[in-house]
């Protein structure tokens, strides 16, 4: 009987192990099913603290654009709400060498769109936190999937100290931040310096508890 009892439960073991392990890999990847609302209006700036002047930002036909100045002089537009946890997710077009992304959060954290101006290579879905690009905030694949001069989807999650990215709807990092975060504005970016040109549609966000 003890045998019998034994072999029982090792194979009830290796059933749960084999039905349960997989499926929770597979949902780390698979973004949060919550409902996103508009960020943007797709007519103004309104939900956005606009800088003045303001000659790099500028909604036409739904489609918000960061474009540098004549100067080169970078810019921040940040929302006029503070986020703590949320899914923002946005199309974004941009050519080769320009500089923008999502930051958010205390410590100021950004999710990388385009190259990046110390490393001279595209980070884009990668984390720039305190400075640099830790190596384990670094995305995967997205040589693959990113489309220059076209529309891409990038979507994020950030839940306490977890990030998590996806670009064109394949999950390419998760980051686990070694500080707590604090809620923040959430921004986006023109950087200075560089001549560039960012545009974002369907920009959505949803709060997470």
């Amino acid at each position: 009987f003890p045998m019998v009892g034994q072999t029982f439960l090792s194979a009830l073991i290796f059933t749960f192990l084999l039905t349960t392990v997989p499926a929770r890999a597979a949902d780390d990847d698979k973004p949060t099913d919550v409902p996103l609302q508009p960020l943007c209006n797709g007519k103004d700036l309104t939900n956005f603290k606009v800088p003045d002047p303001n000659p790099w930002w500028k909604v036409e036909e739904g489609v918000l654009t960061g474009q540098s100045s004549p100067d080169k002089k970078g810019n921040v537009i940040y929302t006029e709400k503070s986020y703590d946890n949320f899914v923002l997710e946005s199309d974004v077009r941009f050519g080769d060498n320009i500089d923008s992304g999502y930051i958010y959060a205390k410590p100021e954290s950004q999710v990388q769109i385009g190259v990046s101006r110390s490393l001279k290579v595209d980070m884009t879905g990668s984390i720039y936190y305190k400075g640099k690009y830790p190596p384990d905030a670094r995305a995967k694949g997205v040589d693959k999937l990113l489309k220059l001069n076209d529309w891409n989807t990038l979507r994020m999650e950030k839940q306490g100290r977890t990030t998590k990215v996806w670009l064109n709807g394949q999950h390419v990092l998760t980051y686990n931040c070694p500080d707590d975060l604090k809620p923040a504005p959430i921004g986006l970016q023109v950087h200075p310096g560089v001549a560039m040109k960012v545009e974002f549609k369907n920009l959505r966000i949803a709060e997470l508890k």
